[in-house]
């Protein structure tokens, strides 16, 4: 287990415990109290938990973990979505993105598949999101072009949110746009936990001819807050 994964895993102990000794940390996660302490320096410092005598306690942001926390978590699960989703994807035609960490995998994923196959590069596919990391990622791919909505970036999903996201959109026809979620409510839809997000999401929805949930399986067990609004077309490639 990496530094990465340890501090995921290690602010899910304290969020389901909601309060956790140093102790404990030691006996779960079988690494030294120094290295324990560090770690939990770090996300303290980061205000996603706080910091106690002898351990760690939740706060009221500990469920807003960052994504470079979260992208270990059924990370194969993802990385098989993440391939089926880019075999949808064809040379020259414009795709959407939200952000979080399964999109981050069909971003990963789109990347080599435009290195490895030549079409790609006689047609080279533009991407149309609201996710700085996203962006960054794809941007060092010569076969993809990357247009970025404005806005203002969250710590969380790193996804640019707010009014100027969402005015280049009304210009721009999308071909497909994937998005990801938090939830998926049997007999009423997908959902999210920020509103914001959500709005950004939809705006990306309304300009695509097709649109695709890319999800693993533990959204079908959760609840959100807000609700995507997206009328179902099949796809005849």
């Amino acid at each position: 287990m990496n530094r990465s994964e340890r501090l995921g895993r290690l602010a899910d102990i304290v969020i389901e415990r909601s309060v956790v000794s140093i102790d404990e940390l030691v006996s779960i996660l079988h690494v030294s109290g120094a290295t324990i302490r560090r770690d939990l320096d770090a996300l303290a410092k980061q205000q996603l938990i706080t910091r106690t005598r002898g351990g760690a306690r939740a706060n009221a942001s500990s469920g807003d973990l960052p994504l470079r926390y979260r992208a270990s978590k059924h990370s194969d699960e993802k990385q098989a979505l993440a391939c089926h989703a880019v075999d949808l994807v064809l040379p020259g035609s414009t795709i959407a993105l939200n952000g979080g960490t399964t999109m981050t995998e069909v971003a990963l994923e789109l990347g080599i598949r435009s290195d490895e196959d030549p079409e790609f590069a006689r047609n080279p596919v533009t991407v149309v999101t609201n996710a700085v990391n996203i962006a960054n990622d794809l941007t060092l791919r010569s076969n993809i072009r990357v247009v970025v909505t404005g806005g203002v970036a969250r710590t969380r999903s790193y996804e640019l949110v707010g009014p100027l996201a969402a005015l280049i959109l009304p210009h721009i026809n999308i071909d497909l746009a994937f998005f990801g979620l938090d939830a998926i409510v049997a007999g009423d839809g997908f959902y999210a936990d920020n509103a914001e997000e959500v709005a950004i999401s939809q705006a990306m929805i309304n300009r695509a001819r097709y649109t695709v949930a890319v999800a693993d399986h533990t959204k079908a067990e959760a609840t959100a807050f807000a609700k995507f609004v997206v009328f179902l077309r099949s796809m005849n490639f």
